[in-house]
């Protein structure tokens, strides 16, 4: 079937915005003074639970400290707050190949739409400071974490956005960096083109339809392979 929508996760698809999260996790521990710091080889372990708020939980639990949810709630309002200052100021860029096929793909008709596990404050926060003011409005449907409280690797998120779509997993192309959004979209039927991060390269991409370094000179009417 020809591809009719093109169907994005965002941290690590359409930027590299990891760092840029753990630096805001980071400073709101600080506030805390809770003594905790997530360096990179801990938070690439952290990112095997998706979703902010089940991150800290996860962490919490595993180092037997007594966070209750309020705590967690405020955290992470706080984190994301910081995390839309950073991203506003210019500290996320799009990955090569991002913006180009986002605007090719809206020209030519296809439908596009995010989805992910991130909220939607830290979506608009990203769109904005990457594609303007009117970048969301290029895409058609945005799934988030308010959305599919089920997280990847679960494809309810994916299973919400081909419904708002109203298109058969047949008629899409998923785009991720990570096992786990290769999986939820897996679940859902969809092809999925693998562009691996920072913090994903070790991971295992077996059934992705393909897996590239990046986006640039991509073309959904060419073969996948």
């Amino acid at each position: 079937m020809t591809i009719q929508a093109l169907i994005f996760d965002v941290d690590g698809t359409l930027a590299e915005t990891e760092e840029v999260h753990r630096a805001a996790f980071n400073r709101v521990f600080a506030e805390e003074r809770l003594g905790w710091s997530w360096d990179v080889d801990l938070y690439r372990e952290l990112l095997k639970t998706t979703g902010g708020k089940e991150r800290m939980r996860a962490y919490a639990a595993r180092i037997g400290a007594g966070i209750d949810d309020a705590q967690i709630q405020r955290m992470h309002l706080a984190k994301n707050a910081h995390y839309g200052a950073l991203t506003r100021g210019g500290k996320a860029t799009l990955r090569p190949g991002v913006e180009i096929l986002i605007r090719r793909g809206h020209a030519a008709g296809l439908k596009l739409a995010i989805c992910t596990t991130t909220s939607r404050a830290n979506i608009e926060a990203l769109i904005e400071a990457t594609l303007g003011a009117d970048g969301l409005a290029l895409f058609d449907v945005v799934v988030g974490a308010e959305d599919a409280p089920v997280k990847k690797p679960a494809p309810d998120a994916y299973v919400l956005a081909l419904e708002r779509l109203g298109l058969p997993a047949s008629a899409c192309l998923a785009f991720e960096d990570s096992a786990n959004g290769l999986a939820a979209a897996q679940a859902a039927g969809i092809a999925t083109v693998v562009t691996p991060g920072i913090y994903t390269a070790h991971e295992s991409f077996k059934g992705a339809a393909v897996v590239l370094p990046s986006l640039e000179g991509f073309d959904w009417t060419r073969p996948l392979s």
